[in-house]
């Protein structure tokens, strides 16, 4: 099953500024005339429940969104870069190259921005002031930014069946649902996990089932797919454990639960936290029921408890209601417990951080004796000034002094004629 791809976005550069007069001969003092650059395109990612699967991407992995335009003369601005959308299933999860969640889409329509398109340079129409009538001055576009996101599907049910292969989970989700799930006397039929809609009395009584492959011991440390099954595990609101009393090769009834149990807590504790249920398969084929009773004395305050057989339709229309009865429970818990932790949105101000010190900038030393000034801002600010005139020359300078780069070199003993790094400029120091 293709459920898990890394794939690269890298939106689009803000197109730079004009530096444009105008010239005609019945216009007197013509003044600025360049216009703005546009606005760089944007990378979304967007949940569709059209799209099942992250197949698509096994044949592509770059998404590239278009450069806003560069402004022109007469105060014409450029056209800004189209956006990206890529569209995912709905369950998808998207984490950051460091593992850090981005974004959980679990809704059908959900969009995330995961790279914001550069904003357009400001011509030198912009520039214009009662000091400065004729600015030859004229921003550069900001550039985009390019990054690997890990795409990682888990499937969205309401109920999980999971156990051992071979203990009827297949079976038992192709007698209560239209899912054709494929039904064998050997181990490890299932592949894939199959998901299917079980209706009770009414179209909108409904819950999903989800058949998740067999599970095997060592599952939750990567033997096996135990990784490929268990995370869609976690999307489940309720886990049915499977157990087929007539199998004796993973010992007790008591032992086969405790092995599932052991396997799935172990690849993440969020399990121990979600309902679990335990259904008994293949009653049908059960001589002796007296293990059976003696767990179901044991465990029935700890477990609802069903006893099931796909030969008897009233054994899954009681499983079937009593399941909807639950899912209805567990759903209004979420909508409850969502309502109460569901804070107000905090946006902070970077004048929040470091008690309203933000630091702009610092000054290190290499091993060649050059002073490289460090810090996203300041970078940020001198690859949006055009350089290529001589008042954005002095805009730089003049930007520099008024963060106090000049004072800081002092600070540090700098020499006169010493170099200076910025970025890829590169200048001579002079108190």
């Amino acid at each position: 099953m293709f459920d898990h791809f890394k794939i690269t976005v890298q939106s689009g550069k803000g197109g730079d500024g004009a530096i444009a007069f105008r010239h005609e001969k019945s216009i007197a003092r013509g003044g600025p005339y360049g216009g703005n650059g546009g606005r760089g395109g944007s990378v979304y990612i967007q949940s569709s429940k059209d799209v099942e699967t992250l197949a698509n991407f096994n044949f592509r992995q770059h998404f590239f969104a278009t450069d806003g335009e560069n402004g022109k003369t007469k105060l014409c601005n450029g056209k800004d870069g189209k956006d990206v959308f890529v569209m995912v299933p709905v369950g998808t999860i998207i984490t950051d190259e460091n593992g850090h969640l981005v974004a959980d889409l679990d809704k059908d329509g959900e969009r995330v921005l995961v790279a914001k398109g550069g904003r357009g340079g400001r011509g030198n129409a912009c520039f214009k002031s009662s000091t400065r009538r004729t600015p030859n001055i004229a921003e550069n576009g900001a550039p985009g930014s390019r990054k690997i996101l890990s795409l990682e599907l888990r499937l969205l049910a309401d109920v999980g069946l999971v156990g051992f292969p071979n203990a009827g989970k297949s079976s038992l989700i192709s007698a209560m649902t239209n899912a054709k799930s494929l039904v064998a006397s050997y181990k490890f039929s299932t592949l894939e996990p199959v998901l299917g809609v079980c209706f009770c009395n009414r179209k909108t009584d409904r819950f999903v089932l989800a058949d998740i492959p067999g599970l095997i011991e060592g599952a939750s440390q990567g033997k096996g797919m135990g990784y490929d099954f268990l995370r869609h595990i976690l999307r489940c609101r309720i886990i049915a454990h499977c157990i087929d009393p007539t199998d004796t090769e993973h010992g007790s009834i008591e032992e086969s639960l405790a092995a599932i149990n052991k396997e799935i807590n172990e690849y993440s504790e969020e399990f121990g936290r979600k309902k679990h249920i335990i259904v008994f398969t293949k009653m049908d084929l059960v001589d002796d029921c007296t293990e059976i009773d003696a767990f179901i004395r044991k465990h029935e305050k700890e477990y609802p408890i069903f006893e099931t057989s796909c030969m008897d339709e009233d054994s899954l229309q009681k499983l079937a209601l009593s399941l909807l009865a639950v899912v209805k429970e567990e759903s209004l818990n979420e909508r409850k417990n969502r309502f109460l932790n569901d804070e107000k949105e905090v946006v902070y101000s970077a004048n929040d951080f470091d008690n309203g010190q933000i630091p702009e900038y610092q000054i290190i030393q290499d091993a060649e004796g050059r002073y490289i000034i460090q810090g996203e801002r300041v970078i940020r600010t001198k690859r949006l000034i055009n350089l290529s005139t001589d008042e954005g020359m002095d805009r730089l300078i003049e930007y520099l002094d008024r963060i106090g780069i000049n004072e800081r070199l002092r600070e540090l003993e700098a020499e006169p004629g010493a170099t200076v790094v910025l970025d890829d400029f590169e200048f001579e120091y002079q108190p």
